[in-house]
């Protein structure tokens, strides 16, 4: 009998189970094509511990009581399925592990329904990719404390290792371990975004070629910015293209794709009421990218008119980092906002410090910043957006400035930086004690008798405005 069966032999199934053989397990593995999983058997998976199955029954009962599964495939409409297939033949204290991209209330759903049948159930996020998954991927588990107890010493030993552990921990109760996949996806959208940006006016206003933008962002990532995101931009940036011997990224069409994930975070903080500007504004920026022939018609229907290449560019590359800098504390701000406001809202129970803690290895949205937003909350563990803190304060007023310089260059050179400006004005909203809501409440109450609370007294008025 083996010891935990996986359904689900793509890339990241594929590189995930062999993580998890050289760990001493022994693993069944079944695909619904048959052909994939005698593919693996036969080539990744000769000589190992592992047993293909092309049959749904033999797959189950090949496993150790009580049987532990996990999904690796695609989020929605298939892992229902899948669970419709297994239910014959699972029993009570089995476990299921969706470990896909999955929406969290559809994770939420599942547990209930199989919970009747006394199936145990988790939504594991796991981040870093096919190279995160073989090697060691950060794992966000969440559901019942009996179900990881199951599988906690197994995630634990695949996971990434960092100074500061394992990155694999028990993020909380219910769906908290796909929604906090989901809110590091928003994050990561935002990062790469940011990034973008940066490369965008290097190339626009400095006027620097692949190369010397890779030699930027290579010298970023040895100091402050150091982060997986920012390694793989400078290599990106170096990489040819063997067809035309061209830096590649200069052949790649801009238009974006996305998976649901930011799109779901934007949603979500809409939904709690949690201001999240910088993590909806990367997916819009995402949006805007798809329409390349309406954005190919419009740039030659202006004249935008032609600026020389910026003359002090020591000065700019240097605002520049700290404009990046600035905005990646924005992003996590906001995205820890959002955590801490559903944990209590769906009672999901998760410690933030934890989450950060287990992003610092393994996942892609791994960054030096992370060790300074845990001392942030090491120091009041209350302070929710992370900007209640003299630290904070400090760190970003030092570098408001930068961005308020990058935000107008990029303005006079038609350089579109959606996540520099939109974490500026956060920033701007969030220390600013009057703002003209008063005003729109005075509109709201004039065309539809909204009513409004007033500054000199308690109580809910209404104007006879005509």
């Amino acid at each position: 009998m083996n010891d935990i069966g996986l359904i689900g032999l793509g890339v990241m199934g594929r590189n995930l189970v062999l993580n998890i053989e050289d760990n001493g397990y022994s693993v069944s593995v079944f695909n619904h094509t048959s052909s994939k999983t005698q593919d693996f058997v036969n080539n990744e998976g000769k000589g190992h511990n592992f047993s293909g199955f092309c049959d749904i029954e033999d797959f189950v009962n090949s496993l150790e009581r009580p049987r532990k599964i996990i999904l690796m495939i695609k989020p929605g409409e298939p892992v229902d399925s899948v669970i419709g297939q297994l239910l014959p033949y699972i029993e009570e204290g089995d476990l299921i592990m969706d470990c896909g991209n999955t929406h969290f209330p559809d994770t939420t759903r599942r547990m209930d329904e199989l919970k009747e049948n006394g199936i145990l159930y988790l939504g594991v996020g796991v981040s870093g990719g096919e190279s995160g998954a073989l090697n060691g991927p950060s794992i966000m588990p969440g559901g019942s404390r009996e179900a990881y107890g199951l599988v906690e010493d197994m995630l634990v030993k695949i996971a990434a290792n960092t100074e500061d552990g394992r990155c694999c921990s028990y993020v909380g109760d219910g769906a908290a371990g796909h929604f906090v996949k989901m809110i590091h996806n928003g994050i990561e959208y935002g990062m790469m975004q940011a990034i973008s940006e940066a490369y965008d006016i290097m190339r626009k206003v400095l006027k620097l070629s692949s190369e010397e933008i890779a030699k930027e962002f290579e010298m970023w990532n040895e100091g402050e910015l150091s982060s997986y995101l920012m390694e793989i931009s400078y290599k990106i940036m170096n990489f040819k293209d063997d067809e035309t011997n061209k830096p590649i990224v200069d052949v790649i069409l801009d238009k974006a794709g996305q998976k649901g994930t930011g799109k779901w975070t934007a949603q979500v903080a809409l939904d709690l009421g949690i201001p999240a500007p910088s993590l909806s504004t990367a997916v819009e920026s995402r949006e805007i990218s798809f329409f390349k022939e309406d954005r190919r018609n419009l740039s030659n229907m202006i004249s935008k008119y032609d600026i020389e290449a910026f003359s002090d560019r020591e000065n700019l590359l240097k605002e520049l980092e700290n404009a990046l800098l600035f905005t990646n504390f924005m992003l996590f701000s906001q995205g820890i906002w959002v955590i801490s406001e559903a944990s209590k809202v769906y009672n999901f129970n998760i410690d933030i410090s934890e989450v950060l803690r287990i992003w610092k290895g393994g996942c892609i949205i791994r960054a030096e910043m992370l060790d300074f937003f845990r001392e942030i909350l090491a120091e009041d563990n209350e302070n929710i957006n992370l900007l209640n803190n003299e630290k904070s304060l400090t760190f970003l007023m030092g570098k408001v400035n930068s961005i308020k310089y990058i935000s107008n260059i990029a303005m006079d050179y038609y350089v579109p930086t959606f996540a520099f400006h939109t974490a500026l004005d956060y920033f701007y909203s969030m220390v600013e004690e009057n703002l003209p809501a008063n005003l729109i409440q005075a509109q709201r109450d004039f065309f539809g008798a909204h009513t409004y609370n007033r500054i000199d007294k308690e109580g809910v008025f209404h104007t006879c405005w005509e």
